[in-house]
């Protein structure tokens, strides 16, 4: 059994941070995100082979993951010869399957039941199965909405008070089934949320919903990526290092924390990174490979990508930095701020 892996954006709302790096590659603490994703695929033996969809630089994904050695699961690459759109991209990197696929969106963390989705998929002999999640203000999201036996009845778009019936939307993760992707047209940008799903109810084909009421998390927004990393550190979310260890301060091997550092979990220090006296990293932070945190500065909430410098007495908060960030001595970058890679803040600036 396949899986297809929609990982084709180029990240527009991360940027800057997503500029040099994929949003398949950006960092979860100091594993690519990407791992993530086929670590829940591995939970289903079925799942052989993971076809990943590619547009943006497909080059320095593959540089990563290779073939898909040592991981449990074999990886082939298919790049889109121009954005695909959802639809489009899966009926172009599935266009000889004759199974039934799992699929997903690139930007989705959760810890869904794979093993149950599909159950219930070859159960109800669907066409086609969508996870569905509820969220707390429907009105920011597109709902999608189902009868008593979880058949999919409708989509609605950005609802107004009105017409919300229910607090379910598309969780981005499907069955589908890959004699249905012929509806699809070939090489053309097509959604597969706006056209491809409204033509099986269109049709009365067999389209149902998993409801999952777990954890789930579009990390796709600086917000939402600073949370992802919170979500591990409290234990809400099940990941390395911080699995039985949930709200600790965890340092790599070959970290270098002076004495007088002041270190409140829960945070991450990364291997080669040097942490130097009267610092202090509260909690929530993440300093990421080779980084150098100077004397008495001050970093909260705040996420540092590998091989940045903190100045003496600077205060990063509520931040994300990219790789190679210099921050000048007495520096303030405060909450809110995303900086790209390289980008360095000069002596007693204030961002």
């Amino acid at each position: 059994m396949k899986a297809i892996l929609l990982a084709g954006g180029k990240g527009t709302r991360l940027r800057p941070l997503t500029v040099h790096t994929p949003k398949p590659i950006v960092p979860i603490f100091n594993r690519p995100f990407l791992y993530y994703q086929l670590d829940l695929l591995r939970q289903v033996p079925e799942i052989d082979e993971a076809i990943l969809s590619l547009n943006y630089q497909p080059r320095r994904i593959e540089e990563i993951f290779g073939e898909g050695d040592g991981l449990g699961i074999r990886l082939r690459y298919v790049v889109e010869p121009m954005p695909l759109g959802t639809g489009g991209a899966i009926r172009y990197a599935g266009d000889q399957l004759t199974e039934s696929v799992v699929v997903f969106n690139g930007d989705v963390l959760t810890q869904v039941d794979l093993g149950a989705v599909l159950r219930l998929h070859r159960e109800r002999k669907a066409k086609a199965t969508i996870v569905l999640t509820p969220v707390e203000n429907p009105r920011a999201y597109g709902l999608v909405e189902t009868d008593a036996s979880s058949n999919i009845r409708r989509f609605l778009e950005k609802p107004g008070e009105d017409e919300i019936t229910c607090n379910t939307i598309n969780a981005g993760i499907y069955v589908l089934e890959p004699e249905t992707f012929e509806r699809i047209p070939k090489d053309t940008a097509w959604s597969i949320e706006r056209s491809f799903f409204p033509s099986l109810i269109e049709r009365g084909e067999t389209f149902v919903a998993y409801i999952y009421d777990g954890y789930w998390i579009d990390i796709g927004t600086p917000a939402k990526y600073l949370q992802v990393h919170k979500d591990i550190m409290d234990g809400r979310y099940t990941a390395p290092p911080f699995i039985g260890a949930a709200n600790t301060a965890f340092v790599a091997d070959g970290a270098r924390i002076e004495t007088d550092v002041e270190m409140q979990g829960p945070c991450f220090v990364d291997e080669g990174a040097v942490v130097k006296a009267g610092a202090r990293i509260l909690p929530y932070s993440v300093i990421g490979r080779q980084t150098h945190v100077e004397e008495a500065a001050v970093i909260e909430d705040s996420i540092i990508w590998p091989n940045g410098w903190i100045g003496r007495e600077a205060h990063v908060s509520g931040a994300i930095l990219g790789r190679n960030c210099h921050i000048g001595r007495n520096a303030v970058v405060s909450t809110g701020a995303v900086l790209g890679d390289k980008t360095a803040v000069t002596d007693y600036s204030k961002l």
